[in-house]
């Protein structure tokens, strides 16, 4: 059985190569916007709840720099808002909130067990409620952040 440090680094590895093989695709900008967006969002919600102690991350690639989950919050996540971005690209509104839910049940039923499980993630104050409105949330505020850029962009193209 592999260890955690190990699942974790081939889980950063693997996003990595997701994400590389993902930013080749059109449209580059978007998918590049999206995921440093979500990264941004998601490192600072990373960073409240730490420091919070709402929930800790025992294992976790760079413990002794950081207290919150580097591989989640600046590889998952963001790959997984590229990922919903490209699949609600076409979509009318109640489609977009209709994947944005299935995304986050997803993710959080995922987390859920592996705070079950392993030691990745601890929930001490925190709730997987928390964790269902915040992905919600998240990938919502993103895909129409992308709606707005892409508009003005077209505008000053005009």
């Amino acid at each position: 059985m592999l260890d955690e440090k190990t699942v974790l680094w081939i889980l950063a590895g693997g996003g990595i190569c997701l994400l590389l093989f993902n930013l080749r695709k059109s449209p580059f900008k978007d998918r590049l916007i999206v995921f440093l967006l979500s990264s941004y969002y998601s490192s600072i919600l990373g960073i409240l709840v730490v420091g919070e102690g709402l929930l800790s991350y025992p294992v976790n690639l760079f413990n002794n720099q950081f207290e919150s989950s580097l591989t989640y919050e600046y590889i998952l996540f963001p790959l997984i808002g590229i990922y919903y971005y490209q699949t609600t690209i076409t979509s009318t509104w109640k489609g977009i909130v209709w994947q944005a839910v299935l995304y986050s049940v997803g993710i959080t039923i995922i987390e859920v067990i592996l705070e079950k499980y392993t030691g990745f993630i601890k929930y001490e104050y925190w709730k997987w409620t928390y964790t269902l409105a915040s992905t919600f949330g998240f990938l919502i505020i993103v895909r129409y952040l992308m709606k707005i850029i892409n508009y003005k962009d077209r505008q000053q193209q005009n």
